[in-house]
């Protein structure tokens, strides 16, 4: 049988797998192991597994997943995010959309704090929605600035999904950590511009805090909630400046972060023993699903290098077919729009991270640069329909009054800046790779 023939069954009895509802790492896992069963005899078969399960134990980066998760679990069960919307509620409020405009900061220091996209979902729903309903802003709008903001999770470091492109892709993670800082405030800056000129245009959209309630609010409270601003931004330098100015390791920084994260949260009085038992809990087992996926995704990637499937592909996309590598690479993302219809991107990627990946190196792209295209589409395929992964999240997490159909409609503006946000990446690569260059140069 033909290596191409043998690439594309593998790729398709994946496929079919997955939608009948396997879990992805057994999906992915089963395929690569039976494939190597079938190609190399049971040497190989049992060799390929243990391999995997071998250098995915010795792959010391990978403790930044735990430290990671660990310190973005705190962060949220303490209840931190609350008094930062509060912060926003009276510093912003006098400004057109300035709770919106808010909701999307408080979504970038999220991030910075969590790396996942369903945390600052979870936190935008429960907290600043209400609070944006309360206050009539639209409920079309507001639902998609916190689907749009939540989003910002995968981008703007310490992103989860960037550890995990990171170790399927062997790039380093300090690098595409950032090149994922400009593109990301960029698309929050975008968001920001958007919502402003949309309530300066239609007012009712985003109406301005009445005075007297913002008068309301003495100036010692005030200044006692912009700390609260202040703090998660102070454990994200304590974190990142030893790490780009080289004194720690990756791993030696997470560290560091999680036991800042852990400490203010003992400070400020909001740790307790059912909270650490939960955060715990819940890290390990966010952790060994990412484990469980990265094994699958090693096994099943040796198995296409073993059969020189990315060459092949090439070749027929380059020579025979005769493609510009540029249209190539818009197909690719294409397809992730389409598979994030009804796939979350760790699954996205680790289906199509040994194909696409090598493919794009021999294409002569850098890989650094495209770790933040592909999370860029992840980020617009969340928000996609039919199945967008995010629309679901928020049906499931508001109030009766917002239906699937405001869900849908609240997303095409912030769809359409994201689109723009990927194209202008495309477009000026060093958006994404100035910063790493500048850092690792020095």
């Amino acid at each position: 049988m033909p290596y191409e023939l043998i690439a594309i069954l593998m790729f398709s009895t994946m496929m079919v797998m997955l939608f009948t509802g396997q879990r992805v790492f057994g999906a992915i896992g089963f395929v690569a192991v039976i494939a190597a069963f079938l190609l190399w005899g049971d040497r190989g078969g049992y060799d390929l597994g243990f391999a995997a399960a071998i250098k995915l134990m010795r792959w010391y980066p990978l403790l930044t997943l735990p430290m990671f998760i660990f310190m973005g679990y705190v962060m949220s069960e303490s209840k931190i995010a609350d008094d930062l919307y509060k912060m926003f509620h009276v510093w912003f409020g006098g400004i057109s959309g300035g709770l919106a405009i808010g909701t999307i900061v408080l979504m970038v220091l999220i991030s910075a704090m969590n790396g996942l996209s369903v945390a600052g979902m979870a936190i935008g729903a429960t907290i600043a929605l209400p609070e944006l309903l309360k206050r009539n802003y639209d409920k079309i709008m507001v639902t998609g600035v916190i689907q749009a903001g939540s989003s910002l999770g995968i981008l703007v470091p310490p992103s989860v999904v960037l550890v995990l492109y990171s170790m399927i892709a062997r790039q380093p993670v300090g690098q595409l950590w950032l090149a994922g800082v400009i593109p990301g405030l960029m698309m929050a800056a975008l968001f920001v511009v958007y919502i402003y000129i949309r309530c300066r245009m239609n007012p009712a959209l985003g109406p301005v805090l009445p005075k007297e309630e913002r008068d309301a609010v003495p100036m010692a409270e005030k200044l006692r909630l912009l700390t609260a601003g202040i703090l998660p931004v102070v454990i994200f330098a304590v974190m990142m400046v030893p790490f780009v100015t080289g004194y720690t390791s990756l791993v030696e920084s997470s560290a560091i972060g999680a036991l800042a994260a852990l400490a203010a949260a003992v400070v400020k009085r909001r740790m307790s023993w059912p909270v650490f038992e939960t955060c715990l809990r819940q890290t390990l087992g966010v952790t060994c699903m990412f484990m469980w996926i990265i094994l699958a995704a090693l096994a099943f990637g040796a198995v296409f290098d073993g059969l020189g499937a990315v060459k092949a592909i090439e070749n027929l996309f380059t020579e025979q077919l005769g493609l510009n590598p540029w249209v190539i690479l818009i197909l690719m993302q294409l397809s992730f729009l389409v598979m994030g219809t009804f796939l979350d991107d760790t699954a996205m990627l680790v289906i199509v991270a040994p194909l696409y990946v090598p493919l794009v190196g021999e294409l002569g792209f850098n890989l650094i640069w495209y770790g933040v295209l592909y999370t860029i589409t992840c980020q617009i395929a969340y928000m996609t329909p039919p199945f967008g992964y995010n629309l679901f999240l928020m049906r499931a997490m508001a109030p009766p009054e917002i239906g699937l159909k405001d869900i849908y409609r609240s997303i095409v503006p912030f769809v359409g800046v994201m689109a723009l946000a990927l194209a202008i990446v495309m477009a000026f690569p060093q958006i994404a790779l100035w910063l790493p260059d500048l850092v690792y140069q020095n």
